[in-house]
């Protein structure tokens, strides 16, 4: 025999709608997200793990060789030394936001692909994000001020990486 079930006619008045939660409100690639977890979660973490934004890399727990770097208010920062809680209200661009909004290529983007500046790839979101950064405070970098960048390449690509940084402040990405 088939038991009916009835449903009473009001819901239980003991549903209480949960206010929304605190948290670290941050734009990240102009998208708004609020972390709700461990405010001392470094920015790498928080990238990788939960947003699966997986271009920002991990290069040791220090940020020493450049590849976990992301622009914080046009400033390279080290992601793996940035606890969320430092970052409520701030704009991150992460390499994966470097693009333009119909897809096309950044011109540094461009110019990486342009000198083949591209070894073995872990690094080149970092070089990516130093070199935006510098551009935007030196639209003509001199050799010195690229070589000030603090990145590493271990693929002997740093050479390539000038030229591309050159090519891009003379507007001449995409150019043969």
């Amino acid at each position: 025999m088939l038991q009916s079930h009835i449903l009473p006619a009001e819901p239980a008045s003991a549903i209480v709608p949960e206010k929304a939660r605190e948290g670290i409100d941050v734009q990240i690639n102009g998208e708004h997200y609020r972390h709700t977890g461990d405010p001392q979660m470094p920015l790498l973490w928080y990238l990788r793990d939960v947003l699966r934004l997986t271009g920002t890399k991990y290069g040791g727990a220090h940020g020493e060789n450049g590849a976990d770097l992301v622009l914080v208010a046009d400033a390279a920062v080290s992601a793996v030394t940035a606890p969320m809680q430092t970052l409520a209200g701030k704009s991150i661009t992460t390499v994966e936001g470097l693009a333009g909004g119909d897809d096309s290529l950044h011109p540094l983007q461009q110019a990486f692909i342009d000198e083949d500046a591209i070894g073995c790839g872990y690094c080149t979101p970092g070089w990516l994000i130093a070199g935006v950064a510098l551009l935007r405070r030196k639209p003509k970098p001199s050799d010195d001020d690229i070589d000030q960048l603090p990145n590493l390449c271990r693929c002997g690509c740093q050479t390539r990486v000038r030229r591309a940084i050159k090519r891009a402040a003379a507007g001449k990405a995409g150019q043969s």
